[in-house]
């Protein structure tokens, strides 16, 4: 296999992992709900840090504009992909509520390998769009746009899914925890 075939595989391998990501997170959450050992101490503070992780996601749903702009307001002028943070951060919390060794690696193959995949995809397919402003917004000589938060923007980029998600994951996570007590 050549250097430009081998490109290709692992550009199509991103792509496969970048859309599976959900249905392999159901999974992950799945093993993660068997194998977690919450207690109601590291419940709390495992939800308190997926709410931060979930608040940095609204923040930044409530900035972009899928497919028309490069947005370069809100986290977006200090993170490259702060959906992508906000979900690393809640998975902190899923892990520190899990109260699992087993489940760290599990979190942090999947989130590794997903958010990894999904990155490389999306950039692909951002510097196609909109070339030139997203290399001068990657290299952060993009100047700053004034754009306030909106909700209605965030629920149009239907963050509620995360939320929900969120929720659910935490709810269950408590009915464990009860249970072991």
């Amino acid at each position: 296999m050549n250097a430009v075939e081998a490109i290709a595989r692992r550009a199509r391998l991103a792509e496969a992992l970048a859309r599976r990501r959900v249905t392999l997170g159901f999974v992950a959450a799945l093993v993660t709900l068997l194998m977690a050992q919450p207690t109601w101490r590291t419940w709390i503070a495992g939800l308190l840090v997926a709410a931060v992780g979930e608040a940095i996601r609204i923040w930044a749903a409530g900035h972009l504009e899928k497919g028309r702009e490069v947005t370069r307001s809100g986290p977006y002028r200090f993170v490259g992909h702060p959906l992508y943070a906000g979900s690393i951060v809640i998975a902190g919390g899923v892990v520190l509520a899990a109260r699992s060794f087993t489940v760290a690696l599990l979190v942090a193959l999947y989130m590794g390998v997903t958010i990894a995949a999904a990155i490389r995809t999306e950039e692909a397919a951002l510097r196609r769009a909109f070339g030139a402003a997203y290399d001068d917004y990657r290299a952060a000589r993009g100047e700053p746009m004034a754009r306030r938060f909106s909700l209605a923007r965030a629920k149009r980029n239907r963050e509620y899914r995360a939320v929900a998600g969120v929720m659910t994951g935490f709810a269950l996570l408590a009915l464990k925890a009860a249970a072991l007590q």
